[in-house]
């Protein structure tokens, strides 16, 4: 995209530099004022040519020929280059949808399952809790803020509550869901959350791959726990990227997506009209 805005920034200098040449030029050898000499050096350049007005001297010929060969492949090339940019923009927001399809299949089926299970053993998961509690008043800049906790946030996992054999049977259910995941191509526009895929694949891996998780033994358990650290750390920030993208685009889902908070441990699907405040990252 960069390279073809810079190479219809040079389009447009150069068609500026023909049209300004060529109105000065006209006015000077064919004595037209400036409106007749913009108007001819237009609609010779934009290939419209209606004849009312057309070059009397040789002078203004050999113009009006330079003007044909330089000015109006120059135009072509300005409006080549705007539809191409105007494309690719709808192309890019096209994968944009789609990468957002498959975040939120992804979280609905098992981000937000597995980011429940990674706070809840969580000893430091307290401070996120609480600032972690996503309203509707948030602002661009209460994202950012809690953007930052999250990158302080020391994350842990307390070996011994992991529940190893729950997890075991919830990766084996979806195998399938992953695979699909990986192999599809909306993930290659968007890196970070590929990684945020591939860590948790791994975790799912390394997990399937212990046929007798009842008689680990610590150092093993250590190796998993790094491996859970890893996808808690990509997972988190996932989720707060995809909560910011469902407020500004998709209030309904953002609705459903507060209710089912895994950072929250009050959340609930069932709305209540009564409910209860929630204070957001820039009150609390």
């Amino acid at each position: 995209m960069e390279a073809l805005k810079s190479r219809l920034r040079i389009f447009l200098v150069v068609l500026l530099v023909v049209v300004v040449l060529g109105i000065f030029g006209l006015m000077i050898i064919e004595d037209l004022s400036l409106a007749d000499a913009f108007y001819f050096t237009i609609v010779t350049v934009a290939t419209v040519g209606y004849g009312d007005i057309h070059p009397a001297t040789l002078g203004g010929k050999i113009l009006a020929v330079a003007l044909i060969i330089t000015g109006v492949g120059t135009f072509l090339g300005v409006v080549a280059n705007a539809t191409e940019m105007m494309l690719n923009r709808r192309e890019k927001k096209a994968r944009i949808q789609k990468q957002n399809m498959v975040n939120g299949l992804f979280f609905s089926e098992i981000g937000n399952r597995l980011l429940t299970y990674f706070v809840g053993l969580d000893p430091q998961a307290a401070g996120l809790r609480k600032k972690l509690v996503v309203t509707n008043d948030w602002s661009a800049a209460d994202f950012l803020k809690v953007s930052q906790l999250l990158k302080n946030h020391k994350y842990d996992i307390d070996i011994k509550k992991i529940p190893l054999e729950e997890l075991n049977t919830f990766f084996a259910g979806k195998v399938d869901l992953l695979l699909r995941l990986l192999e599809n191509p909306a993930l290659l526009e968007r890196e970070s959350f590929t990684e945020t895929i591939r860590a948790v694949f791994h975790f799912r891996d390394e997990l399937l791959l212990r046929h007798d998780i009842s008689q680990l033994p610590e150092s093993d358990k250590k190796h998993l726990a790094g491996d859970m650290k890893r996808a808690y750390i990509l997972l988190a920030h996932q989720w707060l990227d995809y909560m910011r993208h469902l407020k500004d685009n998709y209030p309904y889902l953002f609705s459903l997506a507060m209710r089912t908070n895994p950072f929250d441990p009050n959340a609930s699907p069932i709305v209540n009209t009564v409910g209860r405040s929630v204070v957001g990252p820039s009150q609390g």
